[in-house]
This record gives C-alpha cells, sequence and structure tokens, in this order.
C-alpha cells in the first residue's frame, strides 16, 4: 500500500508539474485534489520524497496567490504566497547545490507577497507582512527597505513591483520543475515492481543491467516491456487494495482515481497483455526469433493503413500477431519497405 500511495503521489506531482507549465486550470485542480488527498493521508513524509510533497504544496499555493480569501495556514494573517514561501524555503533546504535561480525566486515570491496585498487595497497588511518577512540580516535590508517606501506611497504600479511581477514569478517556477522533473526522475516504482516480480518468482533480471546475449534492438525493447509489465502488476495488487482498505480512500474522490486506471490502460495500450497471459511473463526468458508469417504481413499493412505509420502500440493491440512487440513491428515495416 505504501508503494503504491507513493507512486500514486509521484505521478500526481508529475501531472501537476505539466498542468501548471500548460496553464490548465480544471485539469490542474484536478489533481490538486488528487495530490493534496494522497500527502493528507501520509502519516510522514518519506525522506525521498520529501522534494515531491514540497513542490506539490508549492504549487497549490503558487496557482492561489492572489487570492487572499484562501488560507492554507492556521494562522488566518498568512496569505497563499506566504505560505508557498515556507515551502520553497523547504525546498531550498533539500537541494544539494543552491544557485541564483533559488534567489531569484524566493525574491521574486517575497516582492510579490507585498505587491498582492497593495493590489488589493490591503496596505497596512502589506506593512505587517514586510515585518514577518524579513530577518535583520544585512543581504535582506536593501529589498526590505524599497519594499517598505514603496508601501508607504500606496501605488501598487511602481516599477519594481512592475519589473519582478507575478507573471515573471510564473516563468521562473515554470523554469524550476521543468529542471526538477529532469533531474528527479524516479525509478523507485521499478525497483520495487522488481523486488515484487522476484518474490513471485516472474524473474526479471533485464531490470538488473545483468548482461544478455542479444541485439541491442532487443535489449532495448526487453526493457521497456519489464518496465510496464512490472509496473502493471504493483499496480494491480497493491494500487486497488489500498483503496478497498480505505488507507488512500481519499484518492477515489472527484474521479481522481478512475484517472490512474486510465493510466493503466494506457500502459495495456503500449504491451499487448494477451501476449503476457499466453506466455506467462516472457521477460524471465529470451525469445526465439520466429519468421514472419504472410497473415503477421496483412495484419501489419492493415493496421498502419487504419491507424497510420508509427502508432505501432494501437497496431499491436488490433491485430493478431503471434508474440510480437511495438518495436518488431516497426523493423518488420522498415523491412517491408525496403524489400518492396
Amino acid at each position: 500500500e505504501a508503494v503504491a500511495a507513493e507512486w500514486m503521489l509521484e505521478f500526481a506531482c508529475s501531472c501537476l508539474c505539466r498542468h501548471f507549465a500548460e496553464g490548465g486550470g480544471a485539469e490542474f485542480q484536478r489533481w490538486r485534489n488528487v495530490a493534496q488527498a494522497l500527502i493528507n493521508g501520509l502519516s510522514q513524509i518519506p525522506r525521498h520524497q520529501k522534494k515531491t510533497v514540497y513542490l506539490c504544496q508549492l504549487l497549490i499555493r503558487i496557482a492561489q496567490g492572489k487570492n487572499l480569501g484562501l488560507k492554507f495556514e492556521n494562522d488566518k494573517r498568512i496569505s497563499p504566497l506566504e505560505s508557498a514561501l515556507s515551502f520553497w524555503t523547504l525546498l531550498e533546504r533539500e537541494e544539494i547545490k543552491l544557485e541564483k535561480r533559488h534567489e531569484d525566486i524566493r525574491r521574486l515570491i517575497q516582492i510579490q507577497i507585498v505587491a498582492v496585498h497593495m493590489e488589493k487595497g490591503y496596505f497596512k497588511e502589506a506593512a505587517e507582512v514586510l515585518e514577518r518577512l524579513f530577518t535583520d540580516s544585512e543581504s535582506d535590508k536593501p529589498l526590505r527597505v524599497k519594499l517598505a517606501t514603496i508601501i508607504k506611497t500606496k501605488d501598487p504600479y511602481v516599477p519594481l513591483l512592475q519589473s519582478f511581477s507575478y507573471s515573471l514569478l510564473i516563468s521562473k517556477i515554470k523554469s524550476y520543475i521543468e529542471r526538477f522533473m529532469k533531474e528527479n526522475e524516479t525509478n523507485f516504482l521499478i525497483q520495487e515492481a522488481t523486488k515484487y516480480a522476484e518474490s513471485k518468482g516472474l524473474g526479471a533480471i533485464a531490470l538488473q543491467n545483468k548482461s544478455l546475449e542479444v541485439n541491442e534492438n532487443y535489449k532495448s525493447d526487453l526493457e521497456t516491456k519489464g518496465r510496464f509489465v512490472l509496473s502493471i502488476i504493483l499496480l494491480r495488487d497493491c494500487t486497488f487494495l489500498s483503496c478497498v482498505n480505505g488507507r488512500v480512500q481519499n484518492c477515489c474522490v472527484d474521479g481522481g482515481f478512475s484517472l490512474f486506471w486510465m493510466y493503466i490502460n494506457c500502459l495495456l495500450g503500449l504491451y499487448n497483455m494477451q501476449n503476457v497471459g499466453k506466455n506467462e511473463v516472457p521477460l524471465a526468458r529470451g525469445r526465439k526469433r520466429q519468421r514472419w508469417t504472410h497473415t503477421e504481413d496483412m495484419e501489419l499493412k492493415l493496421g498502419v493503413k487504419e491507424f497510420g505509420v508509427g502508432n505501432w502500440a494501437k497496431i499491436l493491440v488490433h491485430g493478431n500477431f503471434n508474440n510480437r512487440t511495438s518495436v518488431m513491428l516497426k523493423d518488420r515495416w522498415r523491412t517491408l519497405n525496403k524489400t518492396e
């Protein structure tokens, strides 16, 4: 259950980042609800998922940054952006090396906390926020003095606030999450699925990067299938059990859980599960090369005609092939074109 919940959180965070970057309001809200439900269900944050949780909380608050009526903290004075700043601080603590980008985002959040209050006409609150935001360190003093002067003018459209705008903050956050997703690609699902498969005697040596006497195309295809098949095994046996037992029941609300099963269906579309059923789990042993039959060639041609070149997964699922993979279909199509 814990593994399934952790994977779902990773997946929810990935969707949250994508829809934040795309500016998709409805989809972002949907995944915000799923992520928040999963986070609320954690008894404690696993060490390896702290950055994931902090990033989700940051994005949820940044998206609502201008809604001063929405409160995320028990202290009703704390605005969404102030709450976001606290999670940005936690994210910074998890970074191995702080860069200029981190400091830029911190400053932008601080400036926009004051700017949003001023835009709403809450000048007194803006002054109070300023007192909470900054320490007495010398590095903070220049910005603190500038913002204090701006608050006294009661003009939310001064050049400083316009230069460090909310849209610039969003742009910087998007840049951060793009890099975050590249640097923090998780493989824990594959690791846990491998352990699970080995405990059931399914064998998953391909995922352990052991030497296999196969060509590179086949090796790559084997790893890809292994990821999908083992992911489905884990999700089937763990994810459903989680909701049945109510441990992560919140993920089932608002259609959130159905989205995970949609994802599983996508996995099924990328690997012919009918073949898995017939041959148990083929990655447990090598596959002998089989000659392509005339019937299979016709199935491939019909599939290309119906779904188009490149849609090998769809062609594989809808066609009648003998223990083939989407990579095999692509290679065979290339061979047929050369022959013709």
